[in-house]
């Protein structure tokens, strides 16, 4: 079962039927050494200078997990600062944040469907992203404010961070096996999500929730957060699994940068959850 994050789906396509570039490296190796006539060795010494072909000369750029680590932290690096800019200009140029969230979806798609790896449209992404939620957050501690409900945006990053952490321990653990029966249950669960979210909307447009629609409907709001929550968690062992395979296939180093972007794909996605979570929950207060 193919991992449903559009980002990893690449990488699932290239890793699929093979036992990666070195396994491919040697067997071609094998077939051109079938195919020469046999020398016999040199009679005294042995070979100087340096040696050529595929045998000699075994892939050095690949994919590491360090390479992904790497290039997560410089987009999360990018989108830090950015973010300070959508807070501090959400409450004179609000429109700024929302074109924002416009902005980085379209260079979310251009990453997913570009062949090549491109960095600076990861970073761009990064930069747009980071607008929109610094503008986001504002808007969301603003509105809690309101009802008595203070820290709300440092209570979703504290816990992000803290969903990462567990998700990544239970992945290396294998406590939870991501496979493929694991991977059927996520895709069923994130399209019926995604209905209902697509649903709420559309009933939100006519006032259904004060404007929340199904997600400001009592207690059954906070219950579909909390499954928000509980995909977007679980989503992160999807990743941390096409990161892994990756690794074993022996991916070029450059598309590190597109499993980090799929990786800042799922956190930003899991701080939104978080963020309407703790939000609902300050207007049940009241």
């Amino acid at each position: 079962m193919r991992n449903k994050n559009p980002i990893f789906a690449r990488m699932d396509q290239q890793t699929a039927g093979s036992s990666g570039f070195a396994y491919q490296e040697g067997l071609s190796a094998y077939q051109q050494a079938g195919q020469q006539p046999y020398q016999a060795p040199a009679p005294t010494g042995y070979p100087t200078g340096t040696p050529t072909g595929s045998v000699y000369e075994p892939i050095t750029d690949r994919m590491t997990l360090d390479d992904v680590v790497v290039r997560a932290g410089i987009s999360i690096a990018v989108l830090i600062p950015f973010a300070l800019i959508g807070w501090f200009t959400a409450p004179t140029m609000p429109w700024l944040y929302l074109g924002a969230m416009f902005v980085g979806m379209g260079l979310a798609f251009a990453t997913i469907f570009k062949k090549q790896v491109s960095p600076p449209l990861i970073l761009a992404y990064s930069a747009a992203q980071g607008v929109f939620l610094g503008g986001i957050s504002y808007a969301y501690d603003q509105w809690a404010q309101g009802s008595g409900y203070e820290g709300l945006v440092s209570q979703a990053i504290i816990g992000t961070l803290v969903a990462f952490v567990v998700m990544l321990a239970l992945y290396r653990s294998r406590l939870v096996k991501v496979d493929s029966r694991f991977k059927r249950m996520m895709m069923v669960a994130m399209v019926s999500y995604l209905v209902i979210a697509l649903l709420s909307f559309v009933s939100a447009l006519f006032g259904v929730g004060d404007g929340w629609g199904f997600y400001g409907v009592g207690p059954l709001g906070i219950l579909l957060a909390v499954a928000g929550v509980g995909l977007a968690s679980f989503s992160l062992m999807l990743d941390f699994d096409s990161i892994e395979n990756g690794v074993r296939a022996g991916l070029p180093s450059s598309e590190s940068w597109r499993m980090a972007f799929g990786l800042l794909v799922t956190l930003i996605w899991l701080y939104l959850e978080i963020l309407r979570l703790l939000a609902l929950i300050a207007v049940s207060r009241d």
